[in-house]
């Protein structure tokens, strides 16, 4: 049913499901950001293989206006956390298996103005990683808030296609004028992939978050999780330590610095 390469499917409460083509007219009723400070969530969630992963986007749920997930699966268990907390849902889905897709997905109570969607296959095993962009507006403001969702290839040989990956995503986010969020699990676990990560990323002005306590998921002695960000002054910055997935849920609290 989906061929389109570029598609996102929007799942609300109900599990209604939604599927969102390039250019589609995307009609918003609010803005996403009506205070000085927000925070998100960052979390590889680990396809949902433990009960309590759940449990953990119902207690922090009120307090982020934002949830981007990597490994997201379909089930009905995700769903329906996003019907009980009035949710908006918009799914990249990498690949398919027995009807439940799997992919980045980025939670929020707003619908985005506008929504760019991308895949790139593993060069080695060939099954997809998928990112997202959603850009929503901000309160009282000219600006708007663009927010980038990545789970990077991860088995390759060089960084051929972390390149490519990464350049697709971050063309677009440099013709933005305004804040950006760049998170996800970026897979860079070689020393090659953290410098061509932080150097692309510097090039658009991006700044990394950095947190006191650094209990991030790490391979080969290197950190996989990451927020970047511009336009935007970081308040705070922790990450949530449990076993409801092999990652561990960041949690960074932004406050806006616009001048219109």
């Amino acid at each position: 049913m989906f061929k389109h390469r570029d598609y996102t499917l929007r799942y609300r409460a109900n599990n209604e499901v939604e599927i969102i083509l390039p250019n589609s007219q995307l009609i918003v009723n609010k803005p996403l950001i009506d205070k000085t400070t927000f925070t998100i969530m960052v979390w590889n969630i680990f396809k949902q293989k433990r009960a309590d992963c759940i449990q953990i986007l119902e207690h922090y749920a009120d307090e982020t206006k934002l949830i981007l997930l990597q490994e997201a699966q379909t089930t009905p268990q995700l769903l329906n956390f996003i019907t009980r907390q009035n949710k908006i849902a918009d799914h990249v889905p990498a690949y398919c298996f027995n009807n439940i897709y799997a992919g980045v997905m980025t939670i929020t109570d707003t619908l985005p103005i506008s929504i760019y969607s991308f895949r790139e296959k593993e060069p080695l095993i060939r099954v997809p990683k998928s990112a997202l962009i959603t850009i929503y507006p901000i309160y009282n403001s000219t600006h708007q808030l663009l927010v980038a969702n990545i789970h990077a290839v991860n088995f390759s040989i060089g960084v051929k296609s972390y390149r490519q990956q990464m350049h697709m995503l971050l063309n677009r986010i440099k013709e933005h004028n305004g804040p950006v969020i760049l998170a996800g699990d970026f897979n860079a676990w070689s020393q090659q992939r953290l410098n061509l990560l932080y150097h692309l990323v510097s090039t658009i002005d991006l700044k990394p978050v950095n947190f006191s306590i650094d209990i991030r998921k790490t391979f080969m002695g290197r950190p996989l999780d990451f927020v970047f960000y511009r336009g935007l002054q970081l308040d705070t910055a922790k990450i949530i330590s449990t076993s409801a997935s092999d990652h561990n849920p960041l949690l960074v609290k932004f406050r806006l610095d616009l001048q219109d």
